[in-house]
């Protein structure tokens, strides 16, 4: 293992020297050219391989000197170094957001999306110490081009086992031989160096794209049924839907009947609904009976309850889709209320419907366990009970007086 190795110092690698002499070697600095009244900018930049051609330019700018690294066989210059760690890093719907910068490479969204991290394997990318790779918080909406990550070598030099490690960490392949080398670049020069893709990479960073929904959606309440009160949930969960670009083919209201909500969502199933929202009726009193209807369904597997605040009484389950086809029926009728009109937006048919049982707290707050879960769900995740109680860390919701969700802790 590589966790002794000691940091590559600038002592003894970098050295003045003629600059006749420096042909084949690496420049350890920018070089500003200036043309009065034509151009002031960089004419050679750090970790330049100096070729005979140079030579009577440099002589041009006044250098007749120059600092140059001295780079030993075993060692890679920080900006090699970074397109290896790159590469190991990216998996499908990332790539490099350009050539490294002063020894830094940005990795960028290929797509819209949900960031997924493998912050298990990041971490042992990190322990190395000479390497370092900091990234979004796991599961962050993302869009096309967004910077995501970005990684380095920490030292100007390094050496190639160190990175080696490294690039064995990530892609986490167990009985790699010791000596195998992932380096068949040439030495020195960023624009000899290749990505080769998340084909080849171990998908500690990737963006997963997301399906556009077809929601059903029942919100229950003898009170919203009857008309005691007016209805805010619709226009919420609407709002949330069109957010990915989904639709709403069927909004029923529904008394607090266990019965009567059960055939509401299989009407809803049979008209093509991929995912189901309920809302209301998840607490405790007698007339909270919407997570029994949703039993009845026979349903696949039912977790009730999160470590989410708020959304403590939140509901996923699953249920077994026994329509492979939208089967197109009409819900023209006195409880169904269509937000949408019919649309052509597709989505992948899955054996198995998401069913999102959003307690009372989805009306009154405006960020809630609905909007941690919800992405994950459309990006193709299983949430059960494991990922339920893994949210109590940052799900804590600080009601701030202006929500700046998605930059706050909640959720993270």
């Amino acid at each position: 293992m590589c966790d002794s190795y000691e940091t590559s110092n600038r002592e003894g690698l970098l050295k003045t020297i003629p600059v006749h002499q420096a042909v084949g070697m690496v420049l350890a600095h920018d070089i500003t050219e200036i043309r009065p009244g034509e151009f002031k900018g960089r004419a050679f930049k750090k970790g330049h391989i100096i070729k005979d051609s140079d030579i009577e330019h440099l002589l041009r700018l006044g250098k007749e000197h120059l600092f140059v690294l001295n780079i030993g066989e075993d060692e890679l210059h920080e900006n090699d170094a970074a397109y290896q760690l790159a590469n190991a890093l990216m998996g499908e719907g990332v790539e490099a957001g350009g050539e490294p910068k002063e020894g830094k490479i940005n990795i960028v969204a290929s797509r819209d999306g949900l960031l997924k991290v493998d912050y298990k394997r990041l971490k042992e990318f990190n322990m190395l110490g000479e390497v370092m790779c900091a990234t979004l918080h796991n599961n962050t909406l993302v869009k096309k081009g967004q910077v995501v990550a970005g990684t380095r070598a920490i030292p100007l030099i390094v050496k190639k086992e160190v990175v080696e490690e490294a690039v064995r960490r990530v892609r986490n392949k167990k009985g790699s031989p010791k000596n195998q080398s992932f380096f068949g670049v040439e030495k020195g020069s960023p624009k000899n160096q290749r990505f080769n893709g998340p084909e080849s990479s171990g998908g500690v960073i990737e963006v997963r794209p997301l399906r556009r929904p077809r929601a059903g959606v029942v919100i229950t309440g003898s009170e919203v049924y009857y008309g005691r009160i007016k209805d805010a949930f619709a226009p919420i969960i609407k709002k949330k839907i069109d957010a990915f670009g989904g639709e709403i083919i069927g909004l029923y209201y529904a008394p607090d009947d266990a019965e009567f909500i059960e055939s509401r969502l299989r009407e809803l199933i049979e008209a093509g609904a991929d995912l189901l929202i309920t809302t209301g009726g998840m607490s405790v009193d007698p007339d909270d009976v919407t997570r029994f209807a949703i039993r009845n369904l026979g349903v696949r597997e039912m977790h009730y309850g999160s470590a989410v605040l708020p959304g403590a009484m939140f509901l996923v389950a699953y249920i077994e889709n026994q329509y492979s086809e939208p089967g197109g029926q009409n819900l023209e009728s006195e409880d169904y209320k269509p937000l949408t009109q019919h649309s052509t937006l597709k989505t992948q048919n899955s054996k198995l419907i998401p069913l999102l049982g959003i307690p009372a707290c989805g009306m009154y707050h405006r960020t809630t366990i609905f909007d941690l879960v919800l992405p994950r769900i459309l990006a193709g995740e299983h949430i059960g009970r494991e990922e339920l109680a893994e949210m109590g860390h940052g799900g804590l919701c600080l009601n701030c007086k202006e929500c700046r969700y998605p930059v706050c802790p909640f959720g993270k």
